[in-house]
């Protein structure tokens, strides 16, 4: 597994989800369902999730020239950029409901509507359409996102005593932003 390709994935996920509408649904799933359950069905839709990311991200690399993968990339790295720090400022969160039976079921299902087609699942396919080591890809995103996951449960609300989503917001926006505008030098200094 390429360790660079692990912890840059890692870091990305990461501070993108930070304060995002899953750690805010995994808080207050936790406030109604014992932590475990809310974790384990949290676990699996991002496993689910992640696993297609990098199918299509593989495929879109057996079909695609690099230059391409790497142009269209860029760009959603640098839209990501500008969605993120326009929404710096709005620290409300969209906590959607519990219609599943049992903790675990509408943990997942929640989990699952609402990253389906999300910037970090977005991210995720990217990355695995940029880099050969797809288990890096899956590893770093899905263990970022267990881990945000787990914050949410365990820490979100005293996180935000001290930093504000905001700034977070902001961090991972300027992130997204170096990380596109890296990728799209790539794609046209390679060219």
């Amino acid at each position: 597994m390429d360790s660079t390709v692990f912890f840059t994935t890692f870091g990305l996920i990461f501070l993108a989800e930070l304060g995002d509408k899953t750690q805010l649904t995994a808080m207050a799933l936790a406030t109604r369902y014992p932590w475990k359950r809310v974790f384990l069905g949290i676990a699996a839709a991002f496993a689910l999730l992640n696993l297609g990311a990098v199918l299509v991200g593989k495929l879109l690399f057996t079909i695609l020239p690099l230059f391409w993968i790497k142009a269209v990339s860029g760009g959603l790295f640098l839209y990501f950029g500008v969605t993120t720090l326009r929404s710096a400022g709005d620290d409300g969160g969209e906590e959607g409901r519990a219609t599943a039976r049992g903790p675990v079921m509408t943990s997942f299902l929640m989990i699952l509507l609402a990253e389906l087609g999300d910037k970090t699942q977005l991210v995720t396919t990217s990355l695995a359409a940029q880099y050969a080591s797809s288990s890096a890809v899956f590893t770093g995103s899905t263990l970022a996102l267990w881990l945000v996951s787990l914050l949410g449960i365990f820490l979100g609300k005293q996180l935000v005593r001290f930093v504000p989503l905001s700034v977070i917001h902001r961090v991972a926006g300027f992130l997204f932003l170096g990380f596109g505008a890296a990728v799209l030098y790539q794609a046209y200094a390679g060219q």
